[in-house]
């Protein structure tokens, strides 16, 4: 419990400090940078780049305020554990990693960060040493080494520009700058689960829920979206129009899957793919300040509702299907009331901390030209399935019936630190919206919009609470009309086959490769040329050389008889 203490404040001190500094430097128009050789060897130059300005220095108070919260959390969630030294190193570790992410502009540095953040994350994800939790582990790890391998391609080509500080580079429209982009781009798109590398998000949820609410709200996920931001004033057409179609239809596949599911925690993980699919869609269309602000105010709700989530599954003894876990309002009001508000808040209801955010990506996205009707249609049809979704995760555990176990005690008084740290973020939730709103936007957004237009999003609000109210009521079960359904049921629910294709896909044929060369080469032809033949050989070659050993007249006159042979031909 100590360490516990001794670390949150730790991390708490550290916040304070980082917003201050952040307003500082808004207030002041000013930006550090702090550059450290450490080598110069002729024309190679190892060195550290931090830079610090409003946005690196909030977002990293953003994310330390997050995970002092989820340190005071885990006095409760995590008081069984055994390896809880392990896992609060393995914490620290991935904090810091995320630090040297954020503050660095140095590609070479934020390598240090960005495979920390990879490889601290597999060891979170199989902290439960179990088999579930090793293939959600190889799944990110080997998802994330996809990005990894572009981010070290980008490092090799930005040779060709004698730095790799990518933010001071102002060749424009150079064909290597060009790849050198679409590298960071599929790095970015890896790390933040975009299609087609989105199936490791919702596997990653065999971690301990402290660790997917850092994950999912202010770290892993969000560092693909803050490379984006750093990069995409120098990105041409062509890549954002990528980049847009791509986060577009993440947005929509999610939000369709999440309708489909009932394990709470991967409900969650599909709403924050939504979440960033929408960051990137405002990122694309030139308003990266709006994705900023919306980043920050997710990390905030999404940190709550994983943190409630995890209150209800520890709660109930580990149990994490929504359908068992009715009647959450009578036994918990404090969690439920906490989940209501981060839910509420997720689906953009004034005037809540999310509606600041997601009204005004919403606004200024019906505000862009040039965009077609597929764009227009996949967002707002997007909108309406988020909604859809929180409705219909809200019912089940709200106001159906409980189907636990009947002889079952449970009270929020049983979690005490774990309520104070829920309600420590419940107030930022409510009223971070709007500071924030003041704060970092430093233009007015004048929005001019038809009447039909300024109301869709209200109407797909609308028609979002009725498809969850239906999906209640839609009860699957093993009757004819359900066997006819179930190849659309699966593409839905199975994220569009692409938790298939990246498991079992991939990894059959491997399989089905070792075993025929298991088969054919190494107990077949390598067997009978390698180990086995050679073997056989020399036994052969050592019999035939010991008739030689033998003292026997017949051989010593065939030796001598072609010895004599020899001489003659010679």
């Amino acid at each position: 419990m100590f360490l516990y203490n001794m670390y949150m404040l730790f991390l708490f001190f550290l916040t304070i400090i980082m917003f201050v500094a952040s307003l500082s430097f808004m207030i002041l128009d000013t930006e550090v940078y702090l550059e450290f050789i450490f080598l110069v060897l002729n024309f190679i130059s190892v060195e550290y780049v931090i830079f610090l300005d409003w946005v690196s220095t909030m977002f990293l108070s953003v994310v330390l305020f997050i995970s002092s919260m989820i340190f005071y959390y885990m006095k409760d969630y995590m008081s069984g554990e055994k390896n809880y030294v392990r896992f609060i190193y393995l914490m620290l570790m991935f904090i810091s990693s995320m630090m040297f992410m954020i503050m660095s502009m140095d590609l070479i540095a934020i390598l240090i960060g960005w495979d920390g953040l990879g490889l601290v994350s597999y060891l979170l994800v199989i902290f439960y040493q179990n088999m579930k939790s090793n293939s959600a582990g190889m799944l990110t790890a080997l998802s994330n080494r996809i990005g990894d391998a572009f981010f070290l391609l980008s490092i090799a080509m930005m040779m060709n520009f004698g730095s790799w500080k990518f933010m001071f580079i102002y060749e424009e429209d150079s064909e290597n700058l060009m790849i050198i982009l679409f590298m960071l781009m599929m790095a970015a798109m890896t790390k933040s689960a975009q299609i087609p590398f989105s199936s490791w998000l919702p596997a990653a949820m065999a971690a301990p829920t402290p660790v997917s609410s850092l994950v999912h709200s202010s770290t892993l996920v969000t560092a693909g979206v803050y490379l984006l931001i750093r990069i995409v004033d120098m990105m041409n057409s062509s890549l954002l129009l990528i980049l847009l179609y791509s986060s577009l239809l993440t947005m929509f596949m999610a939000g369709l899957n999440a309708n489909f599911e009932y394990d709470l925690k991967k409900i969650i993980a599909l709403s924050t793919l939504s979440q960033l699919g929408m960051m990137i869609v405002i990122i694309c269309l030139g308003s990266k300040e709006l994705a900023l602000f919306h980043l920050f105010i997710h990390a905030l709700f999404k940190a709550l509702l994983f943190m409630c989530a995890g209150a209800m599954i520890y709660n109930f003894h580990g149990l994490q299907d929504m359908r068992l876990m009715g009647g959450a309002l009578k036994y918990l009001p404090i969690t439920s009331v906490c989940l209501v508000i981060s839910n509420l808040s997720l689906c953009g209801i004034p005037f809540l901390s999310g509606f600041y955010s997601k009204d005004l990506i919403v606004e200024v996205l019906s505000m862009s030209a040039g965009l077609n009707m597929i764009v227009y249609i996949l967002f707002y049809v997007s909108i309406g399935l988020t909604v859809s979704y929180s409705f219909r995760f809200m019912y089940h555990m709200f106001f159906s019936e409980m189907n636990y176990l009947s002889l079952s005690c449970f009270s929020d008084k049983n979690n005490l630190n774990m309520n104070n740290s829920m309600l420590g973020l419940v107030v930022f939730v409510v009223f971070m919206g709007s500071c924030l709103m003041w704060v970092n936007l430093n233009f007015p957004f004048y929005i001019i919009l038809p009447n039909f237009m300024k109301m869709l999003v209200m109407i797909m609000i609308i028609m979002g609470v009725i498809l969850g109210v239906f999906m209640n009521w839609f009860k699957f079960s093993m009757n004819l009309m359900f066997q006819m359904l179930f190849g659309v049921y699966f593409l839905f629910s199975s994220m569009w086959y692409l938790s298939v294709l990246s498991t079992k896909g991939v990894s059959t044929y491997f399989l089905k490769g070792g075993e025929v060369y298991f088969s054919l080469v190494d107990n077949g032809w390598m067997e009978f040329y390698g180990s086995v033949g050679l073997m056989k050989m020399m036994m052969s070659l050592s019999q035939f050389m010991q008739l030689f050993s033998k003292n026997n007249i017949k051989m010593y006159l065939i030796v001598t008889f072609m010895f004599l042979l020899l001489l003659l031909f010679m």
